[in-house]
């Protein structure tokens, strides 16, 4: 990241990767689908364990229909038809561009997903959930980071999140719930209660790779305010308060700039503003939520 002045604004060049570049974006989704093919066959399957989601909701219709009907079911086609309502959301509401890359991801993840033989790594389970959980997450990531999704909930809890607003993690986390409840009652509790060694797991690695729909406060004593305010709109599309302040021991006239950030810039407004005011006193802190007008980058641009 580069920052110039030009007619007194401050300018943010970014780096030489561009997420939204067409062939970066193609090999980070494949790289993803493939990752997907691995962690299920090499860890969910062996181990009769369920991931949340539609992903999750496939695999127990597959192994309902080899238990109870001795019928076996391709992965692909399920998964597929049961993505076409997220799908419908996302090219209504989130972007075309959005979704082709996404229907992407879902319909290669599914076929690598078949064409991948099962081969159980290890016997023990709880390996199998934490680093299936591990794998998982960074392909979800993957996906996230070239602003495109594996799928199922994903398309719902981007659209609640950006469109209304709304937090989907307890949707989420109640439908993922019905899943392993349904997955116990029929097949065992044992291998539900890995699945949720799994999917704590793969939410912790989601959360600490991915921050584009996290919050964070920072607070900036600066002798340039109006500096710091204009560099921060520059990097985050997010405007700044300007208050006025007084230091305590010499009892000198500061000024705080108080803002509201996504969690993913955090890192890129504090390295600008040590170049526009080397001397900033920073305190940055999470935010739980924020209530009223909050810029959200769009899904496509």
């Amino acid at each position: 990241m580069q920052i110039k002045k030009v007619n007194g604004n401050y300018v943010v060049s970014e780096g030489r990767m561009n997420s939204r570049n067409p062939v970066i974006r193609i090999i980070a989704l494949t790289t993803s689908a493939v990752l997907t093919g691995i962690y299920i066959q090499f860890f969910l399957n062996p181990g009769h364990m369920y991931p949340g989601g539609v992903s999750g909701v496939a695999l127990l219709i597959q192994r309902i229909a080899a238990k109870f009907f001795h019928t076996t079911l391709p992965y692909a086609p399920i998964n597929i038809l049961l993505n076409l309502i997220p799908i419908y959301i996302g090219f209504k509401y989130l972007g075309k561009k959005f979704t082709a890359y996404s229907c992407y991801t879902i319909v290669l993840a599914s076929l690598i997903t078949d064409w991948i033989p099962q081969i159980s790594i290890t016997k023990d389970p709880l390996l199998l959930a934490v680093f299936g959980g591990v794998l998982g997450g960074l392909a979800s990531v993957m996906c996230l980071w070239v602003h495109a999704t594996a799928g199922g909930t994903d398309f719902i809890s981007i659209f609640l999140s950006v469109k209304k607003g709304i937090d989907a993690w307890n949707i989420i986390l109640a439908f993922n719930v019905v899943i392993l409840v349904v997955a116990g009652l029929l097949f065992g509790w044992r291998e539900a209660f890995y699945s949720i060694i799994y999917q704590f797991t793969f939410t912790q690695v989601v959360k600490a790779l991915y921050h584009n729909y996290q919050q964070q406060t920072v607070l900036i004593v600066t002798d340039s305010p109006h500096d710091v305010s204009r560099m921060i709109y520059s990097i985050s599309n997010h405007g700044a308060t300007i208050l006025k302040g007084a230091g305590a021991y010499h009892d000198q006239q500061r000024f705080v700039v108080y803002s509201i950030i996504s969690r993913a810039n955090v890192s890129a407004v504090i390295k600008a503003v040590r170049e526009v005011d080397p001397k900033a006193f920073i305190n940055s802190f999470k935010t739980e939520r924020v209530y009223g007008a909050f810029y959200q980058e769009p899904t496509e641009q």
